[in-house]
């Protein structure tokens, strides 16, 4: 059995690790199953907050806590890589011309770099483990893909708080954080869960242009224009086209209005999340020309192109409907006769939108 001190001596090691490797915080939580966390779970799954996002119920048994996954797990290392934007994620707000994009979207995919990051993080955590005469640790990595609640784990693990938006906030990175987790059956000693600080503030819920928000830290998927514009696969309904205005990919509004954020710190962003220039303004004009090919060329190495063309296109034309720009009206009609019905359906709405202008 490995003392506390040299566990403690490897924690300390791997933390500084982490940090080599470009990840901003990193904390430590038991991997026991929490019992108010799979219940919060059932509870939003029961009234159909996940929406179409079925593999979000398919797997929530699992999902419930890190031993339901893998009884062997003794501790849950959760780590965020920092992605702050350098720009004001409201500047593109009244643009009729332009386009926006996520913030978390304008870079690098996150899958790619966290996942290269979170193992090598881990072939370090093997050896070293072995050096301090741990036999065979185990460990298994998890970024975005498998059902994991990285926010609550990274409140367990002190990293920071689940806000009423339902991110997670940390007191030095704001909101801006990708979160990451290994499992491993090295017994690290646990840090303490952090203490939620979002007080009476309701920034966050006030802000969302579709009410997305049925009460503090509960999120109505199918209101999210996240959700909208990434996850639904069919038409837009329509009482949340106007709210949209001219997001085609993710909202930023409930995190860029935290008031957590001003004390972001953005010398910390990873550098494979720096905004690509054609990624941070847009033009709509160009992205309704896309075709199949020219959205993977455009998209390559981008979170964006898992969506696909025909729902990034729909998302297009439901911006070009609230832009006001005449000047769109002709790109619109030639979608009319898209093969795809629901960015046919759009491009009708468009194009009743663009033709109603007073």
């Amino acid at each position: 059995m490995v003392n506390t001190e040299c566990l403690d001596d490897l924690k300390a090691r791997l933390i500084a690790h982490a940090h080599s490797l470009g990840f901003a915080t990193v904390g430590f939580a038991p991997a026991e199953d929490d019992p108010l966390r799979g219940e919060r779970l059932d509870s939003w799954l029961e009234a159909g907050h996940h929406g179409e996002m079925e593999w979000m119920e398919a797997r929530a048994d699992v999902r419930r806590g890190p031993q339901s996954m893998w009884s062997e797990a003794a501790s849950v290392i959760a780590l965020g890589m920092s992605y702050a934007p350098s720009v004001d994620p409201f500047a593109l707000e009244d643009s009729g011309e332009h386009a926006r994009i996520s913030v978390y979207a304008q870079g690098g995919d996150y899958h790619v770099t966290m996942k290269k990051a979170l193992k090598a993080l881990a072939r370090w955590l093997v050896a070293e483990a072995e050096r301090a005469g741990i036999d065979a640790p185990e460990l298994k990595v998890f970024v975005d893909t498998a059902p994991v609640m990285e926010k609550p784990l990274g409140e367990a693990a002190g990293i920071g708080w689940q806000g009423k938006h339902s991110n997670l906030v940390n007191r030095e990175h704001g909101s801006w954080l990708f979160l990451g987790a290994i499992y491993t059956t090295v017994p690290f000693t646990p840090d303490e869960p952090h203490d939620d600080r979002c007080g009476s503030c309701n920034a966050c819920q006030a802000a969302c242009p579709t009410d997305a928000f049925p009460a503090p830290y509960q999120v109505d998927a199918r209101r999210c224009i996240s959700y909208l514009t990434i996850e639904h696969k069919g038409p837009i309904p329509e009482e949340f086209r106007k709210p949209m205005g001219n997001r085609i990919y993710g909202c930023d509004d409930c995190l860029a209005v935290c008031p957590w954020n001003k004390f972001a710190d953005h010398a910390a962003r990873n550098k494979a999340f720096s905004s690509r220039a054609e990624l941070a303004a847009p033009r709509l004009a160009d992205l309704l020309a896309l075709d199949d090919t020219g959205f993977r060329a455009l998209f390559s190495g981008s979170p964006i192109k898992r969506i696909g063309r025909d729902r990034f296109v729909r998302n297009c034309l439901i911006a070009a409907g609230n832009s006001g720009d005449q000047s769109l009206l002709d790109q619109a009609n030639v979608l009319l006769l898209d093969p795809d019905p629901v960015v046919a359906e759009a491009a009708r709405w468009a194009v009743a939108q663009l033709t109603t202008i007073p």
